[in-house]
């Protein structure tokens, strides 16, 4: 094998692999965008209109699916979403927090325009039919349970992220449980950029 041939079958490994390197993502939380790029819901705000994901666009959507009967992740992670308002500061008027119920036979309306309201007073609840918020949640991944209690009531399992999606409806974001409100500042601030 001539020295040309051995120092191009050393060479060509190097060369092939620069083409697989990528930057490190600038975001704390996960890109999901290829997984929920066409991802919606059409569900009702607490006054009954209908909206849609669509309906906030020009605004960072921070969304969250939960219940208000929930003892521990949602109330949480609705404090980490209104103490991340604060640290924004003015830049908190550009994004949109929406709490989508998984328990329309339990959170009403009436409910929906007060618990989230609680936390900070621009996040919103959202709630659909049974169907309406299946199809919600299976578009992003969203899974829940229902348990019954001794006492004849029940509780619900669902997973517990938080997406955050750009004003123009990309990129989209994952955040998990564990994630918190200095790192959303981080990624909200990124995700503002993309107008």
């Amino acid at each position: 094998m001539s020295l040309r041939n051995l120092l191009l079958c050393l060479l060509f490994p190097l060369l092939a692999s620069c083409g697989e390197q990528s930057l490190p993502s600038p975001f704390q939380a996960g890109d999901v965008t290829a997984k929920y790029a066409h991802a919606d819901f059409h569900l009702k705000d607490a006054t009954g209109k209908p909206v849609s994901l669509a309906d906030y666009r020009g605004k960072v959507v921070a969304l969250f699916f939960g219940y208000t009967h929930c003892p521990q992740i949602c109330p949480t992670t609705l404090a980490e979403l209104a103490h991340m308002m604060k640290l924004l500061g003015k830049d908190a008027d550009r994004v949109q927090v929406l709490f989508v119920t998984l328990d329309p036979q339990r959170d009403t309306p009436e409910l929906l325009a007060k618990y989230p309201a609680a936390f900070y007073p621009t996040f919103k609840g959202l709630y659909g039919d049974s169907a309406e918020t299946a199809q919600a949640a299976k578009a992003f991944g969203v899974t829940y349970e229902k348990h019954m209690n001794k006492d004849g009531g029940y509780d619900l399992d669902h997973s517990a992220g938080t997406y955050f999606i750009s004003p123009r409806g990309r990129p989209i974001l994952l955040s998990p449980f564990w994630q918190h409100s200095d790192s959303w500042v981080q990624d909200v601030r990124i995700l503002l950029s993309f107008k």
